[in-house]
């Protein structure tokens, strides 16, 4: 009985002291992670900008769906907010932000790949679901300029 209540005790110490760690860990994963989709969202802007002209009307513009995934699981730290938003030192671009567990904000830049264009968010800030899959809309327009216009889908 005194084995058993001393293998408890050790257990629970070791995971006491494994936690900060192992959040720690969590944290950088979902980290690396939202960089990952960050990416992603740049190709699809690069994808969409390439090889494709600007048009005045929206209905007839190059266009792409890119599903933007936050992470969770056991693995990834909980995300409380996650949007993307334009950032007051770069107007017409567009950066990731996203809180995890009540820290500070974060933020990830998103490119347009290799073609400098406009990014129009449609007047603010893209609220994403901070939990699973979210739909983006991306879609190639002549708005006194070349302009990518970013929606939601869904």
């Amino acid at each position: 009985m005194i084995r058993v209540a001393l293998t408890v005790l050790v257990a629970v110490a070791l995971l006491t002291a494994s936690m900060p760690a192992i959040e720690t860990a969590r944290t950088a994963t979902t980290a690396d992670r939202i960089g990952a989709e960050a990416d992603r969202l740049e190709r699809a802007i690069g994808s969409v900008v390439a090889g494709s002209s600007p048009v005045d009307d929206p209905a007839l513009a190059a266009q792409a769906t890119v599903r933007f995934r936050v992470p969770t699981g056991f693995a990834a730290a909980e995300v409380d907010r996650v949007a993307l938003v334009e950032p007051p030192d770069r107007p017409g671009g567009v950066v990731l932000a996203y809180r995890v567990e009540d820290r500070p904000k974060r933020t990830v830049r998103v490119g347009t790949g290799p073609v400098e264009v406009t990014v129009d968010l449609g007047g603010g800030p893209i609220e994403l679901r901070p939990g699973g899959t979210n739909r983006i809309r991306l879609r190639y327009v002549d708005d006194e300029g070349p302009t990518v216009r970013i929606n939601r889908a869904g």
